[in-house]
């Protein structure tokens, strides 16, 4: 699981921060202001092209004529949601509620709706303050479509800045030994552990980045875990249920190349100013990354030499005031760290290289 939003307080149930926008067809996540302490905000908002259900019969076709008393015919084909309830009433909905773009979330609600009935119970469930994409069932993260059940922390759009650094470092590390012309040997798969996976956004988006992987995850939740199996499905992820890497095969060991953690990051005291989409109906386990946030991270570091290859490196996403912690931490492991930020998204990603003897004397250092 992950955290990182900001605690930024809502003027209703339903609303959103004001640096949250959901695109116009696509779901963002709301970025965290530089000076405000670290934790989860509202996330994205599945594509508006998202297609409705048809009913059962196709409009226009003719009904059975009656051949018996009582018998009434197939139902007629049930109404398109927004014949019924307009997008102008869902944006005067959401926006009575405090919702700051209700246009684009209107939109995305409308366009999943498969009735009217439907629609107006997504629209209450929007208002009372469920996250958009628990009520759609998705989120967008680096381009794909990420399941998000009920509970589940949903994927930032500025954990994408933790995708690329991960791509990068596998590109690095292949440095041109995949297969060429003339027979040249093919590398070794890169092995990916996803550790504090969430939904495993952040896995499946790498897997998706940099084509073949050896993909492995854990987290504790089993919620999250069942979405991140499904989510890495694709990439032949092992997913496993428990604390870390307490779950982990052995065999694992020594091995890993690029292990990302988006770990809890948001001080325990900290928790209580988090919009209520996250602070309600996100796992706490997700959010909390201890007094001073660091907490789970300094963890992650400590056991990391553990697992990692020579040459491997740990990724870890934190906030630009937690990362001198996070690269002492990983420092105090026998880690190289390097911090790298994006003003962009307003974050900042922890890297922690292993040392490779071995190729540092054929580098002649």
């Amino acid at each position: 699981m992950s955290a990182s939003p900001s605690p930024l307080s809502s003027a209703s149930p339903a609303s959103t921060p004001s640096a949250y926008r959901p695109p116009a067809s696509t779901p963002s996540v709301s970025r965290r202001p530089a000076s405000s302490p670290p934790g989860p905000s509202p996330a994205p908002s599945p594509p508006s092209s998202a297609a409705r259900t048809p009913s059962s019969s196709a409009p226009g076709s003719p009904a059975p004529a009656a051949s018996a008393p009582g018998f009434r015919g197939p139902a007629s084909p049930a109404p398109a949601a927004s014949e019924l309830l307009p997008p102008s009433a869902v944006v005067a909905r959401l926006r009575a509620a405090g919702c700051v773009f209700a246009e684009d979330e209107a939109r995305l609600l409308v366009s999943t709706a498969r009735t009217a009935d439907d629609l107006a119970a997504m629209v209450e469930r929007r208002v009372a303050g469920l996250p958009l994409e628990h009520i759609l069932g998705w989120a967008e993260f680096c381009g794909l479509r990420i399941a998000v059940d009920h509970g589940v922390f949903v994927p930032r759009r500025r954990t994408e800045f933790l995708v690329r650094q991960a791509a990068e470092h596998v590109r690095r590390r292949a440095d041109g030994g995949t297969a060429g012309t003339g027979g040249a040997p093919r590398r070794p798969a890169p092995v990916v552990l996803d550790l504090c996976c969430g939904s495993g956004a952040v896995g499946a988006a790498l897997a998706a980045a940099v084509g073949r992987t050896e993909l492995y995850a854990a987290d504790i939740d089993p919620a999250a875990v069942r979405c991140a199996r499904r989510n890495t499905a694709a990439a032949s992820g092992q997913v496993y249920e428990g604390d870390l890497y307490e779950p982990l095969p052995a065999g694992l060991r020594g091995r890993v190349d690029v292990l990302v953690a988006n770990a809890p990051y948001v001080p325990t005291r900290a928790i209580g100013l988090l919009p209520p989409e996250a602070r309600v109906h996100e796992p706490r386990a997700a959010l909390d990354g201890g007094a001073d946030g660091v907490e789970i991270q300094r963890r992650v570091a400590a056991e990391a030499p553990r697992w990692l290859a020579p040459g491997g490196c740990l990724l870890i996403e934190t906030s630009e005031r937690q990362a001198p912690y996070t690269a002492e931490a990983m420092a105090r492991a026998g880690l190289v760290p390097r911090v790298t930020t994006c003003d962009e998204l307003e974050t900042g990603v922890v890297l922690g290289t292993m040392p490779d003897p071995e190729r540092e004397i054929r580098a002649g250092r």
